[in-house]
């Protein structure tokens, strides 16, 4: 009896210190022609300091395989979806041109998902960035503004034939 309190002491012990752990960085995650990936921001800046620097890289550029034609499904969790954030891809057409799309914004605060869609069949995405934004206020002018925080990037390439 006394060796079962002790290891159920033990236990929830061990959930508390995990319940107190600091969260880790948002995922964003990809799906495209099958494959779903979840990724962290490469990257990150901090506008809370008068840094000259204020964005740092934090990782690698995740990569996935697409067909021509095939959209790329993005699902951003709850940290994202509830600030301002927007959605930027480049795509090849079938002549090899490498396009950028305009930005397309979600400011309404309750967007979780979007699907990127190639403006025609025969051109593919290469490259899709989702970037957060952050309200900043400038202390030396006062003026405000929305600056990106995150960003999370996905490339994609074509499948060998």
């Amino acid at each position: 009896m006394r060796r079962s309190r002790v290891v159920a002491l033990l236990a929830a012990g061990g959930f508390a210190v995990a319940g107190c752990s600091a969260p880790g960085p948002a995922e964003v995650t990809f799906y495209a022609d099958g494959h779903t990936i979840n990724t962290t921001p490469v990257l990150t800046c901090d506008y809370s300091q008068q840094l000259a620097q204020p964005c740092s890289a934090k990782g690698l550029t995740q990569t996935l395989r697409i067909r021509p034609g095939k959209p790329v499904q993005v699902s951003v969790p709850g940290e994202v979806a509830d600030a301002p954030w927007q959605i930027v891809y480049e795509y090849v057409t079938p002549q090899g041109e490498f396009k950028q799309s305009d930005p397309i914004p979600f400011t309404s605060l309750d967007r979780y998902a979007y699907t990127v869609t190639p403006p025609t069949p025969a051109d593919r995405i290469s490259a899709v960035d989702v970037q957060r934004y952050t309200a900043v206020l400038r202390a030396d002018t006062g003026e405000s503004g929305l600056l990106p925080s995150d960003v999370w990037g996905l490339r994609l390439d074509q499948p060998q034939a």
